[in-house]
């Protein structure tokens, strides 16, 4: 079936546009709604879409967990979405969409797989609170297709941490706290429930004060409120927050855009902006610089971005 591998380089065409592109995909006909809805992926997140392989079964697997397919030498767990949706439904998954996240490979048992989609940002909107709840947390975003359907953006991530596959709390042991006599804040933006909590409890850990946004749109207006606060009181936005974190894709306005008005704006730029994404691709990386991020930092990694956000701090 398809493969998405190679298309990587056209896609980073992408970068500071607001843009991006989903692969649209079914879970199958809800018993409970009558409704078949649709859900997105981005496409760089996407290796490859199979007919679903002998699955072997292993004992003490998470709810949702099936088990492990070999995919050319290498184990993949197997995570079955419906059930991850706590979804009712007689239609049995057929298609296996492999994906990457943070270097992490798995595959998602699916019912359909659907066109790419290219979306506009700005169009993504966070999901109503009674979509949010119906689907447990699961769903990051929302927005509508050209033909009027809904699409919804899913949080793999929160998938993924709910099926085991990010950490555990000793991943914080290794963060201490900062020997500065100053007290340092930072602005981060993500729209995962998840990373952020994730974000928060690094933060923390090292002592740092932090502001939390949930998309590029918020951070930029919170952003733009203490540059011209900072500006009324002939102080250096550095007086207020020290850097900017940012996760890449996010609803209304991308990172790379957030990244972009930044670098721009003569109050801002000498702020440090960091990447944190899933998308940790070496193209990705680059995208990032292309638009002026100082650092890019993988996601779900806290140690690492303990030691990257230290390494700027050091400099002020």
């Amino acid at each position: 079936m398809a493969t998405f591998i190679d298309s990587i380089d056209e896609r980073t065409q992408l970068a500071g546009t607001n843009h991006l592109e989903v692969l649209l995909f079914s879970l199958g006909t809800n018993d409970n709604t009558g409704r078949n809805e649709v859900f997105g992926i981005n496409v760089f997140k996407v290796r490859e879409v199979l007919n679903i392989p002998e699955i072997t079964s292993a004992p003490e697997m998470p709810d949702g967990v099936e088990g492990f397919v070999s995919l050319r030498g290498d184990m993949v767990p197997i995570i079955n979405l419906q059930k991850f949706c706590n979804m009712q439904s007689n239609d049995e998954p057929r298609i296996l969409m492999i994906t990457e996240y943070n270097t992490l490979v798995q595959g998602f048992l699916v019912s359909a797989v659907d066109t790419i989609q290219r979306l506009n940002w700005a169009q993504v909107k966070e999901p109503p609170p009674l979509i949010a709840n119906q689907m447990g947390g699961l769903v990051t975003a929302v927005s509508e297709l050209p033909d009027k359907r809904l699409v919804m953006i899913m949080d793999v991530e929160k998938v993924l941490a709910d099926a085991g596959s990010f950490y555990d709390e000793t991943v914080f042991d290794g963060i201490h706290k900062l020997n500065v006599k100053q007290p340092h804040t930072i602005l981060f933006a993500d729209d995962s429930n998840i990373a952020r909590k994730q974000i928060s409890k690094a933060l923390e850990h090292m002592g740092v004060q932090y502001i939390t946004t949930v998309n590029g749109a918020e951070a930029w207006r919170a952003l733009d409120k203490m540059a011209t606060k900072c500006e009324l009181e002939n102080r250096d936005i550095t007086t207020e927050i020290q850097a900017v974190l940012t996760d890449v894709e996010m609803p209304e306005m991308d990172g790379y855009v957030l990244t972009q008005k930044i670098k721009a704006d003569p109050r801002l730029q000498k702020l440090p902006v960091i990447m944190h994404s899933s998308l940790t691709a070496l193209a990705n990386q680059n995208m990032g610089k292309s638009v002026g991020a100082d650092a890019y930092v993988p996601k779900f990694k806290p140690q690492e971005l303990a030691d990257t956000l230290e390494s700027f701090f050091d400099k002020n």
